[in-house]
């Protein structure tokens, strides 16, 4: 039993270093290790039951446009515009990712020809099916404001930087994004 604890002990504080760093944080490392303590019960090997949680804290972060998709609106005023305009209303889970660093996957929608860009739209869809030219929803879409250029792909990429949250400004989208580096797969 106590090598079992020392065990359990032990994964915990990799699971915590190697989970830290995202958006799923603490609650990844509570259920890696009751995850691993099941495994052991079970007569598993806990290095294969880390590798598949990490495998699974992957596919989580990909998954960050649907955390953003969990919004609603709601009906006011504009002054300026003259009529009821959609304003965000941005669910906890959203408001919990405000200001910290995230990592998405998405398609970049050049706003100027197709070099590289530090400013730039990012989509859950690719070019055809995005937020302008498809059917796709106004949550779907990111601005990006990088550190350094990134190349235009008409594949999906991978950046991460500061989730800013926006249900003020009419001109600009609800979700913007800085100093976003390029990551590699």
């Amino acid at each position: 039993m106590k090598k079992l604890f020392a065990s359990l002990l032990l994964i915990g504080f990799v699971s915590f270093s190697a989970f830290s760093q995202n958006e799923t944080g603490v609650s990844a490392v509570v259920d890696t290790i009751k995850e691993v303590a099941s495994k052991a019960i079970a007569k598993e090997n806990p290095k294969e039951v880390v590798a598949k949680e990490k495998a699974n804290t992957t596919k989580k972060e990909k998954n960050l446009w649907r955390t953003l998709s969990k919004i609603t609106f709601k009906k006011e005023y504009d002054e300026l515009m003259g009529f009821k305009i959609d304003v965000p209303v941005f669910s906890e889970a959203i408001e919990a990712l405000e200001g910290k660093e995230v990592t998405i996957k998405g398609y970049i929608i050049p706003v100027e020809g197709y070099k590289g860009h530090k400013e730039f739209i990012l989509s859950a869809f690719p070019y055809n099916m995005c937020f302008f030219c498809g059917g796709a929803g106004p949550e779907t879409v990111m601005e990006v404001v990088a550190s350094e250029e990134i190349e235009y792909s008409a594949e999906a990429v991978t950046i991460k930087g500061k989730l800013e949250l926006n249900d003020s400004d009419i001109n600009r989208l609800m979700f913007a994004m800085s100093d976003a580096v390029l990551v590699k797969e």
